[in-house]
């Protein structure tokens, strides 16, 4: 018989049909004549319950059967039920099923059982990621990335853009900030090597990479793990219009803080025709549609992550869902920042020209304002080289989402359309050149006005959960020192 989604069953009418389930053991309680058993697919957060009755168990149930696979369930055994649907007497649940045959296919010795019935701590359940998924809060945020996933190319299917799949392997910087990983298939002990020979004849040891005969690699130059799609993007959006990229991106930052993974996933539209003010609507849209479809299509999941991880997480998720987003130069959020420096006593002092910290994004969404605040028009000194610059010389078109709660949720910029602006750009920056002709050339042939954002998407899951660690919102998180699994 085919199996059945418990998530399909809860909703269905108990009409005494038969039905099979498969799935996980969640608890068993065996009370003399009664045995009652948890059991969750991760269709859903919710269990359904198997009762067998020993005193007047159903006439076609094989009670020998049933018996004999009862031994050998424990928390995390799976097994297939095959059973009546009927109307639960319970609290709780509409309906339940009552035994007519069972199996176990899988045994799961308690003893030795990593997943323990005892409150486990988020550092003890990344050591076993591989099992951590069966358990509440992991089934609850994993259904809810999945659900995101499905939001973010709904958003942008319903509104004429194309998919593309940017390249993973790449050799240009997108961000200009080095911190990538290499891709090579040269003999990483021969660099070693002749590193130490470099700096034995006096050459810098940080200096030696120079001696590197790229030509001889697998792609003939220096190749990297991609930091973001965001370029490629570009060259189709100057084909499709608008287009946009999901997929995962890499950065060799040595940061260790709940916000930063050295794997993560990211959104990147362009959109050719799109000034500054056309990119702040869309992102603006974007994020009400993602929270309202969490809101509606992981009601179950998000009422756990409200009661047991952030209790007022709904409410705060629906007042941003519904709120005219607060738009205010970087110039002006300054002065707000300065003017209440004294009573906020940041740690890092707010002054015209610097990055704005967390703590200055959250003390304007959560203190100033209270709603989300998107700042636009940063000095150009603290922004990528790739984004368009005021007639005021000194501020370029970027635009940062702020949300209380967690600060930055997405990062975009109209993009610079010139090509004497752009090279200029490069080569004030001093990067190669060489690597970003292509690139310019979206700028000799037929360059038109276009913009973009980011949003990472382990910051949206952070976000919409309310998990406190960005390790614990992918199934396996990639850190300094980190590569389990």
């Amino acid at each position: 018989m085919k199996p059945v989604l418990i998530k399909d069953l809860l909703t269905s009418n108990p009409d005494g049909r038969t039905v099979t389930v498969y799935g996980w053991i969640r608890s068993v309680r065996d009370s003399k004549n009664l045995v009652f058993v948890q059991v969750n697919d991760g269709s859903c957060f919710a269990n359904i319950q198997l009762t067998f009755d020993r005193t007047s168990p159903d006439s076609k149930a094989d009670v020998k059967n049933i018996e004999e696979n009862l031994k050998k369930l424990s928390t995390g055994a799976s097994v297939k039920a095959e059973g009546i649907i009927i109307p639960s007497p319970a609290s709780g649940q509409a309906v339940e099923i009552t035994l007519q045959n069972l199996e176990c296919l899988g045994s799961c010795p308690s003893e030795e059982y990593p997943l323990q019935k005892n409150r486990m701590s988020m550092e003890y359940l990344r050591d076993n990621a591989h099992l951590r998924a069966r358990t509440n809060t992991f089934g609850a945020v994993f259904r809810v990335r999945s659900q995101m996933a499905f939001a973010v190319h709904s958003f942008f299917q319903e509104r004429g853009f194309q998919y593309i799949n940017a390249p993973e392997i790449t050799c240009s910087d997108c961000e200009g900030a080095g911190e990538m990983f290499q891709v090579t298939t040269l003999s990483l002990e021969k660099i070693a090597e002749l590193g130490v020979k470099a700096g034995a004849g006096g050459m810098k040891i940080e200096d030696a990479h120079k001696i590197v005969d790229y030509s001889k690699d697998f792609f003939g130059k220096k190749a990297s793990l991609t930091v973001s799609g965001q370029l490629e993007a570009e060259t189709m959006a100057t084909a499709l219009s608008r287009v946009y990229t999901f997929g995962p991106t890499f950065r060799a930052e040595n940061s260790n803080t709940p916000r930063h993974l050295s794997e993560f996933w990211m959104i990147e539209p362009e959109m050719a025709f799109f000034d500054l003010n056309d990119d702040m609507d869309i992102q603006e849209e974007f994020v009400k549609y993602l929270l309202n479809w969490a809101l509606t299509k992981c009601r179950e999941d998000l009422e756990f992550f409200d009661k047991r991880i952030q209790p007022g997480l709904i409410k705060s998720l629906e007042a941003v869902a519904k709120a005219d987003f607060v738009r205010i130069s970087y110039t002006d959020a300054i002065a707000e920042l300065e003017k209440h420096a004294g009573e906020a006593k940041f740690e890092f002092k707010p002054y015209w020209g610097c990055d704005i910290a967390t703590e200055h994004e959250r003390y304007l969404t959560e203190k100033i304002f209270k709603k989300p605040v998107m700042v636009y028009n940063y000095p150009k000194e603290i922004k990528s080289f790739y984004m368009k610059q005021n007639e005021d010389g000194k501020t370029v078109k970027a635009v940062d989402v702020l949300v209380p709660g967690i600060g930055e949720l997405i990062g975009g910029s109209e993009r610079e359309e010139s090509y004497e602006k752009l090279l200029k750009a490069i080569k004030d920056r001093n990067m190669d050149e060489s690597i970003y002709d292509w690139y310019l050339d979206l700028r000799k042939f037929g360059t038109v006005p276009h913009s973009g954002f980011g949003l990472g998407f382990e910051r949206l899951i952070r976000y919409v959960t309310g998990m406190e660690n960005i390790r614990d919102v992918i199934p396996y998180p990639r850190a300094p020192k980190l590569a389990d699994f």
